[in-house]
């Protein structure tokens, strides 16, 4: 699975923001797809997960930094998973990754559990 983030760029704080990830090579169907993200200095971190069930539901988790302002989701048909992100603030500026997993029985938040990455795409969110 390659995966290809886009979106990001230079926005004012309090405004949106939504991420892309495409994926290619095969369908994503059967794994869950994650966002993270790493600011300068800092370890990466996760930010929010879309987990694959029965095909028909989905199950999302949040970081306690992002919930309640933020929505991952996903197109099978487009084979891409989206990050939109509201009320952003400056300390969300980072570099954001999608991340890709074999779907398992449970959440994981650890960058080592998923297998695919993007290339990650800059988030920066002024005062």
């Amino acid at each position: 699975v390659q995966l290809q983030a886009s979106g990001g760029g230079l926005v004012q704080a309090g405004g949106s923001m939504r991420l892309s990830c495409a994926a290619s090579g095969r369908t994503f169907v059967g794994y869950d797809m994650a966002w993270f993200r790493q600011a300068p200095g800092k370890e990466r971190e996760f930010v929010a997960v879309n987990r694959w069930t029965d095909g028909s539901t989905y199950y999302t988790y949040y970081a306690d930094s992002v919930k309640g302002r933020s929505t991952i989701s996903r197109d099978n048909a487009k084979n891409t998973v989206y990050l939109q992100m509201n009320s952003l603030k400056p300390e969300d500026t980072a570099v954001y990754y999608c991340a890709a997993r074999s779907s398992g029985n449970s959440y994981r938040t650890r960058s080592y559990e998923y297998d695919y990455w993007g290339q990650g795409t800059q988030v920066t969110v002024s005062s």
